[in-house]
């Protein structure tokens, strides 16, 4: 954020970002003391939250109002209030409650690469690759799959309708790093004609095998563990799903995935890359940007690839054509590429 026209000098930025911990801690400390699901449940004074809480008042009121601070709850005369995103995503009577989240999100396997780096920076990546996100069975990706699977339903629902999973002829799909297995789930409840055949580590699988029974596709979503690189995958696919994977790799090894991919697709099959997507400027919109950093801090070579970049991996592996569709802006954009 740059700032306004003749502003005086401040040092505000400055604390903001070096304390922004604080914040972590305590949105952390909210969602595991139920605070907001306490406040839906109709608790909305600092006494009546804390006995639901199982914590003090004296505890509950600062916290409350630094939550109002940070724009997660609302205060009028003493009485706490959930604001509209605070309703939909971290009340846990919600169907859409993405607080489960901070298992991954703030696990030691996911923060702990960012205690470092400067180190990152000088390697030009992670620095051991036997302990980044990219090593083979890394069991950050079964907290990844447990714990980040609410949060992606609704990218996951988009992603099928944009790619016409609700019409009903058969459909051959390949999840490649399919992780909580909801993109070909996704696709599967849409069209009762889908089949899937999810790609990963068999750790991670084991999750995106029980989501699936859960919706009711046990018979339809077949598994394929190992290397998305090694495995044997077959051919004839009308669709293959990549989401949130190109990213972890340099140029030279994503165009190497999408050729293999390209050979497993039948003539006229797409390929659906889900990622996040930074303008050509690389500094917008700002989460985009920021994954960058992300990437670098914990892989050994991966990034933040533009639409152009994506455009000539696919074009370099094979592909006649592609197009970008944003399914979130500043989160999620689909790059389809064309057989």
């Amino acid at each position: 954020m740059s700032p306004a026209p003749n502003a005086q000098p401040s040092p505000e930025l400055f604390f903001a970002t070096v304390n922004a911990y604080h914040r972590t801690e305590a949105l952390k400390a909210a969602i595991e003391l139920e605070l907001f699901t306490a406040i839906a449940e109709g608790n909305q004074a600092a006494d009546t939250i804390g006995r639901r809480c199982q914590a003090s008042e004296r505890g509950i009121r600062p916290l409350c109002d630094f939550l109002v601070v940070m724009g997660f709850l609302t205060k009028e005369s003493n009485r706490y209030s959930l604001t509209p995103d605070s309703a939909i995503f971290l009340d846990h009577h919600s169907p859409a409650y993405i607080g489960g989240a901070i298992g991954f999100l703030l696990s030691p396997m996911t923060t702990e690469r960012w205690k470092d780096v400067a180190a990152a920076v000088r390697n030009g990546g992670a620095p051991d690759i036997d302990s980044s996100t990219v090593a083979p069975e890394h069991p950050v990706w079964v907290e990844f799959a447990r714990t980040m699977a609410p949060m992606m339903a609704i990218p996951a629902e988009l992603l099928a309708k944009y790619l016409n999973a609700n019409e009903d002829h058969a459909s051959k799909v390949l999840d490649l790093a399919a992780g909580h297995g909801l993109y070909g789930i996704a696709l599967a409840r849409l069209n009762p004609n889908c089949e899937v055949w999810a790609v990963d580590w068999p750790n991670v699988l084991q999750v995106a095998q029980e989501n699936a029974a859960r919706a009711g596709l046990k018979d339809r979503y077949h598994t394929l563990a190992g290397s998305a690189f090694d495995v044997e995958c077959g051919s004839g696919y009308d669709l293959v799903l990549m989401p949130n994977f190109l990213s972890h790799f340099d140029l030279p090894t994503c165009e190497k995935l999408l050729r293999k991919v390209h050979a497993a697709l039948k003539t006229n099959g797409r390929a659906a890359i889900l990622a996040m997507i930074p303008n050509e400027d690389r500094v917008s919109p700002p989460r985009p940007a920021g994954f960058a950093l992300i990437m670098l801090a914990s892989t050994p070579a991966g990034d933040a690839y533009t639409y152009l970049e994506y455009q000539q991996m696919l074009y370099n592996a094979g592909f006649r054509s592609s197009e970008k569709q944003e399914l979130m802006p500043d989160f999620f954009t689909v790059v389809v590429g064309h057989k």
